[in-house]
């Protein structure tokens, strides 16, 4: 009775928006192009989008198989395929680190907030010193990025709380054709600027003699992250498909718009920030001080237009983490709901306290109470490193070892095939990836993340 009341996405539109939301973040706006311009601009383009194929959708459909065939939160629906064995602790992996994510991930998601903020008043229009400085500040701040922290944390409370339908896909389809219509224009902007060329030629035109050992690893991990594999997103998104989605093709489409998205960021960071001079490694530090002075510097014959192009930028920085935030949220909300046996609502509220008693604690350690330290690292670095490093690489390479080598073949073979009544041509190609590939090239990662290879 309890799977046939539980609640669906109610169209292929909304299944694909949600489930693009939960992989298109920060880490598609922020990182990759940072990512991008330090690995040699469009060979990391080229390794990465051949990473999404090679290792992310195939990932990314054993979740889906695990979440449908379940019914149920990350922790259950792997409960249900492992049985008593240990492989059942893989979900309650996915449903932690989900969990411990939305706790510092609502902390940069807040940062989007401040910024916003900024650009209003017009704080962000200033030389370059100011803006390094005004961001550090803000950093170490005590009070500012907890208040934003913990509104963005309760505006996606706001979300999770009117459930799948009225809540999530809703949500979805207003957020993810907002971000599309805004990253266009900025991009638009970008690459109109003199001087853009330069921006989209680093960005579509390869040079081979950067493509070293470095660059293969970046864009593995980044294919990685990027997609929200292991994070508990995917398997409990899943769990809400109806019987009639295409896995397969509906993995192919989101990462489709997942690296459209990871491009158009390059596009609109890159062009204006070669129009003024500035180096495209620029690193993390990219986003929340190199492009104030990026785009003040383009637009310095129209200032009302760098003004609405900064605004914008942050707008859109700020939609994708909450579409983030949504899936990361409803991980733990899912879990608490059904292992709990509490109402969705009270479900998603211990889940927003919780997360914001994590994210007060992740701010302060970045300010001035340097004795939020766990292992010699500011809580925020340690969460960060724990779950980025750690749970999601071995994650990831359990659930391709548990799907590819222990659950019984029918079972994925009929998810896979929608019970027979789809094509099965690619079934035997994506096992392969499942049992071979996919384990391997996480091993890399890994290994590749802690200087062994």
């Amino acid at each position: 009775m309890a799977q046939l009341e539980r609640m669906k996405f109610g169209s292929k539109l909304g299944i694909i928006l949600a489930t693009a939301g939960s992989a298109v973040g920060l880490g598609n706006v922020w990182r990759f192009p940072y990512m991008a311009g330090e690995n040699g601009g469009a060979v990391f383009i080229i390794m990465y989008i051949g990473c999404v194929l090679l290792l992310g959708i195939p990932c990314m459909i054993s979740e889906f198989i695990i979440g449908r065939h379940g019914q149920a939160n990350a922790a259950r629906a792997y409960s249900k395929l492992a049985g008593r064995t240990p492989w059942r602790f893989v979900g309650y992996m996915g449903v932690l680190t989900g969990f411990l994510i939305t706790g510092y991930y609502a902390v940069v998601s807040g940062w989007c907030l401040q910024y916003i903020y900024a650009s209003v008043l017009g704080r962000l229009q200033a030389d370059t010193e100011y803006i390094k400085n005004y961001f550090t500040a803000f950093e170490q701040d005590p009070v500012k990025p907890i208040f934003w922290m913990v509104l963005f944390l309760f505006v996606t409370h706001f979300v999770i709380s009117h459930g799948v339908r009225d809540g999530i896909e809703k949500a979805s389809k207003i957020l993810m054709p907002t971000l599309f219509i805004l990253l266009l224009f900025i991009v638009g902007a970008s690459c109109s600027l003199p001087g853009a060329e330069a921006g989209i030629a680093f960005l579509f035109k390869p040079d081979l003699s950067k493509l070293t050992a470095e660059v293969f690893f970046g864009a593995l991990g980044q294919a990685f992250y990027s997609l929200s594999i292991a994070m508990g997103c995917v398997c409990t998104y899943a769990s809400y498909f109806s019987r009639h989605t295409n896995l397969s093709r509906s993995a192919i489409q989101i990462g489709v718009i997942d690296s459209i998205v990871a491009i158009l960021a390059g596009l609109m960071i890159f062009p204006a920030a070669f129009s003024v001079g500035v180096s495209p490694d620029s690193g993390p530090s990219l986003i929340f001080i190199t492009l104030p002075n990026v785009f003040q510097q383009a637009f310095a014959s129209m200032p009302a237009a760098g003004y609405v192009v900064s605004l914008l930028f942050y707008g859109l920085l700020a939609l994708a983490a909450l579409t983030s935030l949504i899936s990361l949220h409803e991980v733990s909300t899912a879990f608490l709901h059904e292992e709990m046996h509490i109402s969705r609502r009270q479900a998603a509220l211990c889940v927003t306290i919780s997360c914001s008693i994590i994210g007060v604690f992740c701010s302060l350690s970045l300010g001035k109470f340097d004795g939020l330290q766990l292992f010699g690292m500011p809580l925020f670095d340690f969460f960060d490193f724990v779950t980025g490093q750690i749970f999601l690489p071995v994650g990831g390479f359990l659930t391709c070892l548990f799907l590819g080598w222990y659950v019984p073949h029918k079972i994925v073979r009929d998810e896979y095939t929608n019970n027979g009544t789809l094509r099965s041509r690619t079934l035997h190609l994506y096992l392969f990836c499942v049992k071979y590939v996919c384990p391997v090239c996480i091993v890399i990662i890994f290994l590749n993340q802690f200087g062994l290879i």
